[in-house]
């Protein structure tokens, strides 16, 4: 079922206290963002990042939140000489909030952002109008533009470091088979995922993406059969 993508992460103990408000400007020293310029690949792409520096305590989301989180949304229509843009996401860590589960990083986030130029002899113009949240003990939407010119520059070290932070792929876990069944519930629909691999760990939580779209998905409930995930 191609549309339909999952990500593993491994628990890590975090609290917060997750809610909601309308999106808002913060005082400066709580979060601060900034477009590193990167390098430009063999592939003749520009490896740039979005970096989020946050104060001491504060958390953001990953790009699927949970069941409380806000997702992020980027709008690069304000830049110029940009074909495409893609984002290689760090893994995240697992923070239990008041009940709930989220997905997301805390202090700082670096996010490599991979673009495409239209002419590949031109330097690109990026620039981003950003919406996403942050929370300590309450969480909030904040939005900011992010803009910078890609060109030239070398390997950035803290680019590096996120890329290599990246979810394993299906090979690097040991996935050698999947099925999936689909079924009417009450209130939707459930889907049952079987994965036969290896054990990640003590604590495996599956996470469903539904791609883009106003589909709701319910934590998943996993569980082990020998060497299939559940």
């Amino acid at each position: 079922m191609d549309p339909i993508r999952l990500s593993l992460a491994a628990l890590a103990a975090m609290t917060a206290l997750a809610g909601g408000a309308p999106a808002q400007s913060l005082p400066e020293d709580l979060y601060r963002a900034e477009l590193l310029p990167g390098w430009q690949t063999s592939h003749g792409t520009r490896m740039a990042a979005l970096r989020l520096s946050l104060a001491q305590g504060w958390k953001t989301y990953w790009r699927a939140p949970g069941e409380a989180g806000i997702p992020p949304v980027f709008d690069w229509s304000g830049s110029e000489n940009l074909a495409s843009v893609s984002y290689h996401w760090p893994a995240p860590e697992v923070f239990e909030v008041s009940g709930y589960r989220i997905f997301g990083f805390h202090d700082e986030l670096i996010l490599p952002i991979e673009f495409t130029a239209r002419d590949p002899g031109k330097p690109i113009q990026a620039k981003a109008e950003v919406a996403l949240g942050i929370c300590e003990e309450i969480c909030v939407p904040v939005e900011f533009d992010v803009s910078g010119e890609l060109s030239g520059g070398k390997p950035d070290e803290r680019i590096g470091r996120a890329l290599a932070a990246g979810p394993r792929d299906a090979r690097e876990a040991g996935l050698t088979a999947i099925r999936c069944a689909v079924e009417p519930i009450r209130d939707g629909l459930r889907l049952t995922a079987t994965l036969t691999m290896p054990s990640l760990g003590k604590t495996e939580i599956a996470v469903i993406e539904a791609g883009a779209g106003d589909i709701w998905v319910s934590p998943a409930d996993t569980h082990r059969e020998g060497d299939r995930l559940v």
